[in-house]
């Protein structure tokens, strides 16, 4: 068992209550190596404080953050160096309710940039942003990562088709962990990992089963 994950997530049920166990400020020195051993894969979404609603303090863990929080090939560069060089043996993936990667799919992004009208008027419509187009192809980036499903409006709320694709796209991330060869699983050397849903709305994390 993860035993500083379990922690976290107690962390986690007295932040729903209104009890904030990140304590700001400069903690002075510290060891390079995270205390708690502990990486954590986020998306960036604005709404998520990840050091508050893990109750985390500085020094205690990596917080690996991007659009999502995908376990892209970037990430998993953060982590392999995380694990070998700087002795983390927990991973955590954190989703979120509401996510804007469930507001498109990856074709009709780079459709969008490329200057198809009728996907820049459905970008328009899905964010409620003047979308503008680059007018331009572009080889990089080679994915923008978007959730597999069908695209709902931008900050919809939680619903069963969406949860559904939140955890879809967790389990494929800890699938990608798990059977990656410089992560391992088992032996001396073996991290743990674990993924899970963030609600938006009530601050409470729940976790993803495989």
């Amino acid at each position: 068992m993860s035993t500083q994950t379990e922690q976290l997530l107690q962390n986690n049920a007295d932040y729903v209550q209104g009890k904030t166990p990140h304590q700001a400020g400069f903690p002075g020195a510290q060891p390079i190596q995270p205390a708690k051993r502990l990486a954590v894969v986020a998306c960036m979404d604005a709404r998520i404080d990840v050091e508050d609603l893990l109750g985390l303090q500085t020094g205690e863990a990596h917080i690996i953050r991007n659009a999502g929080g995908v376990v892209t090939e970037d990430a998993l560069r953060s982590l392999v160096i995380s694990h070998h060089l700087l002795n983390t043996q927990e991973i955590i993936l954190v989703h979120h309710t509401r996510c804007g990667m469930l507001a498109f799919t990856d074709a009709l992004l780079r459709a969008g940039l490329e200057g198809d009208v009728e996907a820049e008027k459905t970008l328009r419509q899905a964010t409620g942003r003047h979308f503008v187009s680059c007018n331009a192809c572009s080889a990089s980036p080679a994915a923008f990562h978007a959730f597999d499903g069908t695209p709902e409006a931008l900050d919809a709320a939680p619903n069963i088709a969406q949860l559904d694709r939140l955890a879809a796209d967790v389990r494929r991330g800890l699938s990608t962990i798990r059977n990656h060869p410089w992560l391992p699983t088992e032996g001396p050397d073996k991290v743990s990992v674990r993924g899970f849903i963030y609600d938006v709305d009530t601050g409470r994390l729940t976790e993803v089963q495989i």
